[in-house]
């Protein structure tokens, strides 16, 4: 069974259409790469995967739950959207950390809101705090960052603040990893950074969504890439394969422009 069931989603801004019948499935520990021109819905898409945007047609199913059905009014209430956006962590492409926050606050932060809805929050408050520490200065540490977890963002430069986005992604431990082109707004050196830490997650098998335009990454890192244009799927696959051989013309079109 595949961890993400995207069936047939479709979005729609007054009369311009910008997701057309969009489906596809994604396996646990699998990077599937999201590539095509500026414009064909790619973020949408993001969008409506993590409910910042309301689909208008189709259905999204995590480890055979509907998260969300167009045809279900019991999926679309604002108080189980609020539960279902915690199966997926979003790292957005202009970081949005909290400038008023040091990197280890901005990770901590949402665990610190949910941990007071448990039931012993109260009773066990110092230990509770003290393990989402200990999680998030590891994290810290896994994106190479422990001698920067007390700066505030503007302190950072654009790819460490980025891997702070993505160590307060991974803190609420989402069934999927999403990131909407996390490298746009960083010069190529800054890119690398980001990139490294990217390429690791995926060897260690994260279920991981990415908006690129990258195409080596895409090539290299994902195991698989969807295509988008206009709105559509045009063609989906290996990696590999879809990048060096792909077999629709459009696609063709769009890797010469950049090259492969």
């Amino acid at each position: 069974m595949a961890l993400l069931e995207v069936n047939g989603i479709g979005k729609s801004f007054g009369a311009t259409k910008v997701l057309r019948d969009i489906s596809f499935d994604l396996a646990e520990g699998e990077a599937l790469a999201i590539i095509g021109s500026s414009g064909s819905g790619k973020t949408t898409l993001l969008r409506c995967l993590n409910f910042l945007e309301t689909a208008d047609t189709g259905s999204i199913t995590v480890a055979g739950e509907t998260l969300w059905s167009a045809a279900d009014t019991k999926t679309q209430s604002e108080e189980a959207i609020r539960k279902k956006r915690l199966h997926f962590g979003l790292v957005f492409q202009s970081f949005n950390l909290f400038p008023q926050y040091t990197a280890l606050q901005n990770v901590m932060l949402a665990g610190q809101l949910l941990a007071k809805e448990r039931p012993d929050y109260k009773q066990n408050r110092r230990q509770i705090l003290a393990d989402i520490e200990t999680q998030a200065k590891a994290l810290l540490a896994q994106m190479g960052l422990s001698d920067r977890e007390n700066h505030y963002p503007h302190q950072l430069s654009g790819g460490q603040q980025q891997r702070v986005a993505i160590a307060r992604a991974l803190a609420l431990h989402p069934d999927i990893l999403c990131f909407d082109e996390p490298t746009s707004a960083l010069d190529p050196e800054l890119t690398g950074e980001v990139l490294r830490v990217l390429r690791e997650l995926a060897e260690h098998k994260t279920t991981m969504i990415i908006v690129t335009h990258e195409m080596k990454f895409a090539r290299d890192a994902a195991d698989r890439i969807l295509f988008m244009d206009g709105g559509v799927v045009v063609e989906q696959g290996d990696a590999k394969e879809l990048i060096d051989h792909p077999k629709e013309e459009r696609t063709r079109q769009f890797l010469a422009s950049y090259g492969k």
